[in-house]
């Protein structure tokens, strides 16, 4: 018996396919988002644009899964920061850990039950986006909200929305960097490039903060490191023609190469695990770009992952979260 209070941390992350056959359900599922895929209209052409984007894409995308070893690391990373978390907590709660992943296994609804099974009286729901965004943060926190409900006593419920500022996090990145910058036989050499995934810019119009919490991380995590290196801060990911946040990834190596740098450092500024995105888009065709236009070195700081630093910043957050609501973003 304990008197540690009871509390359940439900983690929402973006989740990817677990096989080859899991790629077009993976994309079917995202492009259903209305808050990845919202016009006039949408809500009578989302499902069948959906199933065609998905179908349309398949091939590309499952090829680059094959090209990172077949399947999407997500989930089994995330599993180890809920791990670890449920042990950085348990000094003080009788904490357990869940996930949620958006748009693949486990989806919210069976997350949901097993919250409901832990029956806590109270709730942290910690989506794993450091930045907030209508896309990430707001549609899984929504998709929570629309599938909830209590199978019992109701629970307190802490939403944490945004965690970008939060000094350990920055430290958990200045760490990354600084071993990474290790690899280089002169680290002030190194030119960092700060990539982030994209988004529209219909949805900074919006009033989407994402940008402006991007840019402000970047500006906390080379002031925390105090480096002397050149840097930039640039988006990836891009998809379908409307117009997103820029400069590109591959334009900005393009530019950075031809202009004579030799020694570039990617940092995934907005992902806190290895995903295609790293793995594939920045290791593999980044990687590839780099080399084309005359850049010697290239490396990728890892995602902090489960660095103690970065599990040390999400228990701090789940606890300040239940002493007070963060502000709305």
């Amino acid at each position: 018996m304990t008197d540690k209070k009871k509390i359940g941390v439900v983690l929402f992350q973006l989740g990817g396919p677990d096989s080859a056959d899991a790629v077009e359900p993976f994309l079917y599922n995202l492009f259903c988002d209305p808050d990845i895929i919202d016009f006039f209209g949408a809500w009578f052409a989302r499902r069948p644009l959906a199933r065609y984007i998905a179908r349309k894409r398949a091939s590309v995308v499952s090829k680059h899964y094959d090209d990172i070893g077949g399947y999407s690391p997500i989930r089994l990373l995330t599993e180890r920061q809920a791990k670890a978390l449920e042990a950085a907590l348990a000094p003080q709660f009788d904490a357990k850990c869940f996930i949620a992943m958006r748009y693949w296994n486990p989806l919210t609804a069976e997350t949901i039950g097993e919250v409901n099974k832990w029956n806590a009286p109270e709730l942290v729901l910690l989506p794993l986006y450091p930045q907030y965004s209508f896309a990430t943060s707001s549609s899984s926190l929504k998709e929570w909200k629309r599938l909830y409900q209590p199978n019992g006593n109701v629970p307190k419920i802490h939403t944490v929305e945004h965690f970008y500022e939060h000094p350990l996090y920055i430290q958990s990145v200045a760490e990354k960097i600084a071993l990474s910058l290790t690899h280089f036989d002169d680290p002030d050499s190194a030119h960092i490039v700060f990539s982030a995934h994209g988004l529209p810019l219909s949805l900074i119009e919006r009033g989407d903060p994402y940008s402006k919490h991007v840019e402000e991380t970047v500006r906390l995590v080379m002031q925390y490191g105090a480096w002397k290196n050149r840097h930039i801060l640039c988006y990836q990911s891009k998809v379908g023609r409307r117009k997103w946040l820029t400069p590109s990834l591959i334009d900005t190596i393009d530019r950075l190469g031809r202009a004579g740098e030799k020694n570039l450092l990617v940092v995934p500024i907005a992902f806190v695990t290895e995903h295609v995105e790293t793995l594939h888009e920045i290791n593999i065709e980044a990687r590839e770009q780099a080399h084309k236009v005359g850049v010697a070195q290239f490396e990728m700081m890892p995602a902090v992952g489960d660095s103690p630093t970065f599990i040390a910043a999400l228990a701090d957050v789940v606890r300040n979260s239940l002493n007070q609501e963060p502000p709305k973003s």
